[in-house]
Parts: C-alpha cells; sequence; structure tokens
C-alpha cells in the first residue's frame, strides 16, 4: 500500500512540474517579446492612441517596447510607414506603430479591450 501511495504521488508532482515547465517557457516567450523603436528617434509616448492624447514621456533612442495590445488611432505617418494602429506598451501609454518595428503593417497583438 505504502509503495502504490508513494509512486501516485511522485507520478502526480512529475505531471505538475511538467506542466509548469511548460507553463515557464510560454510565460518566458511571451515575456521575450520586445520590439525596437526606430533608429535615431526619441519617441513620443502618449496618454492614448492618437496624437491629440496629451504626451507622457519620450522614449530615449534605441528604445525596445513591449506591445501588450493594439488600437486604432490617429494615422501617422512614420520611419515604417503609414498607419493608424497604436502599440500600448503600459498603462496609459501608447506609441505610434509607424515608429516600431514589428515587422508586421497589421496588427501583432490584441487590440485592447
Amino acid at each position: 500500500m505504502t509503495s502504490r501511495r508513494r509512486r501516485s504521488a511522485l507520478l502526480a508532482a512529475g505531471a505538475a512540474g511538467a506542466f509548469l515547465m511548460v507553463m515557464g517557457a510560454a510565460a518566458t516567450a511571451e515575456a521575450a517579446t520586445y520590439y525596437s523603436v526606430a533608429p535615431g528617434l526619441r519617441l513620443n509616448v502618449r496618454s492614448g492612441p492618437g496624437t491629440d492624447y496629451n504626451l507622457v514621456r519620450l522614449l530615449p533612442e534605441g528604445a525596445k517596447v513591449h506591445i501588450y495590445c493594439q488600437s486604432p488611432g490617429t494615422t501617422v505617418s512614420g520611419y515604417y510607414g503609414t498607419t493608424n494602429i497604436w502599440d500600448n506598451i503600459d498603462n496609459g501609454e501608447y506609441v505610434s506603430d509607424a515608429y516600431v518595428n514589428t515587422g508586421s503593417d497589421g496588427y501583432v497583438a490584441a487590440r485592447c479591450g
């Protein structure tokens, strides 16, 4: 009886550990998705998806950003073309996708809620 319980406990612990390893790998892969801002630019960060929103801060030259979600907004022409897509890079912080090297002319993240 005792060895059967131990075996079941070890199997359950092994399965849980494998699950956590897979989940950890997925979280690490997602967290590692950063995109470069156009070279040589200090990029305006706005409080919403458009040029009419308040300026929150400037990103320094060489910055990389994580895109949490994307929203349509003011159309902007920039280093990577013309687009109305705005990237949410933090709570209440948006940059125009025209200045972010996502490798795509479309959405690369979910739309903001």
